[in-house]
């Protein structure tokens, strides 16, 4: 199949500079349901560590571990109450730093999920943010006036349905939250709130994580002039109430790039580190999350083989149309699950039973040897 990429898109191996995120097979690791030490019934980081040398022996280079802040945990941990800090339920901060260093005696590299979109309801910016108007964090999130008719301001809708806009009584305005109500999105235009969240990228840093994978980056800007999000035409009945509207001024803003390459900058003041984006964009709109002159994310997620048709035409051509797009010298990836979706065993076997599923699962360990030579 490469020889169907335009050669002026292709990246090529030899010219340049080998990184370990490069080659490596990413593990993602739920703590919760992954490895219960202490018999509690939950997962937790000691859990994690006691099973390194198992994903080694996998062939595991790196592991991707979700959400371990404190949290209420109203959306399994994307709604964080602390983000320098582990939940109790998972363990300390010094499980963490031995985790980190049984890793790196083993050869592990470890990736931190960062949430930087919103916080939990109960993170004390935000209980200070809607204690009063006139409070130092007021700013940190985004409060707006009801409309005309004591509505939400626009008509911007939450990706788990309904209005993107929850009204606060003791305040009376109304603050955005683009997931649940328990998750108010963070006012990234103001200068304090990216100090503070890239403090945190910092504190784990300096603890020795090897990267972040960022929750939700295409969507941390959104339309400082609060304009309604138009009509999507291809809106079908059966589709979700989110798709009702194209999410132009909620999404993928401009302003969005300068935060990604202030993030890489942060990150490239450690060395060795992997800054991944989770972006669901077409390619077009997904590689210009590289950044300019690719100072931006290191790998903005590619998710087209989790939906995809599993065919060789139909991959040939899914391969060709990104590998054109690249910018010269990115890196390309492919992610072949998340905690999102299925395994991939389940997706691609069907309904026809086991064996299936282990042609299926055979036939996606071919298509990974395949897509990392």
């Amino acid at each position: 199949m490469e020889d169907d990429v335009p050669a002026g898109n292709r990246t090529s191996v030899s010219s340049i500079e080998e990184h370990w995120w490069q080659r490596g097979v990413v593990y993602q690791i739920y703590p919760r349901s992954f490895a219960d030490s202490n018999g509690d019934g939950i997962g937790d980081v000691p859990g994690i560590t006691g099973r390194l040398d198992h994903l080694v022996g996998l062939g595991v280079d790196a592991l991707w571990v979700s959400p371990m802040y404190p949290s209420p945990m109203a959306d399994f941990g994307y709604d964080v109450a602390d983000y320098c800090n582990v939940d109790p339920m998972f363990g300390t901060l010094a499980d963490v730093d031995r985790l980190i260093a049984a890793a790196h005696a083993r050869g592990l590299k470890l990736i931190f999920d960062f949430v930087p979109n919103h916080s939990s309801d109960a993170h004390p910016w935000f209980r200070e943010s809607r204690a009063s108007r006139e409070t130092s964090k007021r700013d940190w999130y985004i409060w707006r006036d009801p409309a005309a008719d004591g509505g939400p301001p626009n008509n911007w809708l939450g990706h788990f349905g309904g209005s993107g806009w929850e009204w606060d009584a003791t305040t009376r305005q109304y603050y955005l939250h683009s997931f649940l109500r328990q998750q108010p999105d963070l006012n990234w235009r103001n200068p304090a709130v990216r100090a503070a969240m890239y403090d945190a990228l910092r504190f784990w840093l300096d603890r020795g994580v090897d990267g972040f994978r960022v929750d939700v980056l295409w969507l941390l800007i959104k339309d400082d002039k609060f304009r309604d999000n138009p009509p999507n035409p291809a809106y079908a009945p059966n589709r979700g109430s989110y798709d009702r509207l194209l999410p132009v001024y909620t999404a993928d803003r401009p302003e969005v790039q300068d935060i990604v390459a202030e993030m890489r900058a942060v990150l490239d003041g450690y060395g060795e580190r992997v800054l991944i984006g989770e972006i669901y964009l077409p390619i077009e709109r997904l590689v210009a999350y590289y950044g300019r002159d690719l100072k931006g994310a290191h790998l903005p997620f590619n998710f087209q083989l989790i939906d995809a048709p599993w065919s060789a035409p139909a991959l040939a051509a899914m391969i060709r149309e990104y590998e054109a797009a690249l910018p010269a010298g990115a890196w390309p990836n492919w992610v072949l699950g998340n905690h999102d979706k299925h395994r991939i065993a389940s997706r691609v076997g069907g309904r026809a039973g086991a064996c299936r599923s282990d042609a299926a699962a055979d036939a996606a360990g071919h298509t990974d040897a395949v897509l990392r030579r």
